[in-house]
């Protein structure tokens, strides 16, 4: 009976342990969640123009949509001591249906224009982040160029790369 009266405090312990990391764990995700769903940012109503007795109206900012492209971009760069592959993943963000209408019914357009950018990118530019935000706002503007020669809209927000490696 000693034998068991030892383990039981032993196992109170773990017990207590577990409960407090519960809580501790339970706390943090609470903490986080009210963090990231709290509605922070400044009301656009608040700015209001010169005058007291007129207001703007609120800008509407429509919800924002994600344009996978189909296939990674595989293409070659020119470097100093020799070429290198590169492989890219694109999303395209958009902004309402209609614009995510247009990016879907282009798409061939967007692949062409963007293997067109990336092509005159070079080994030295792709090596640094600085380089690769400038490739990559390259090839904000050309899409957006070639996208509103064929509908008159820009229609694509932000050019995303979710995957980039560089042999």
């Amino acid at each position: 009976m000693n034998m068991a009266d030892d383990a039981q405090p032993g196992g109170k312990k773990k017990l207590i342990i577990i409960a407090v990391l519960a809580v501790v764990l339970l706390a943090g995700g609470g903490a986080a969640a009210w963090f990231f769903l709290n509605d922070s940012a400044p009301e656009p109503e608040i700015a209001q123009s010169g005058s007291a007795g007129s207001q703007a109206a609120p800008a509407v900012v429509e919800s924002a949509y994600y344009v996978i492209l189909p296939q990674p971009f595989i293409f070659n760069v020119t470097g100093d001591a020799r070429d290198r592959l590169v492989q890219v993943k694109v999303q395209l963000m958009v902004r309402g249906d209609s614009n995510e209408a247009i990016a879907q019914q282009h798409i061939p357009l967007i692949e062409s224009t963007l293997l067109q950018t990336f092509g005159a990118a070079t080994v030295e530019q792709l090596r640094t982040p600085t380089g690769r935000l400038e490739l990559r706002g390259q090839s904000l503007a050309a899409v957006q160029g070639a996208l509103l020669k064929v509908s008159g809209r820009q229609a694509v927000e932000r050019v995303l790369f979710t995957g980039f490696v560089m042999q």
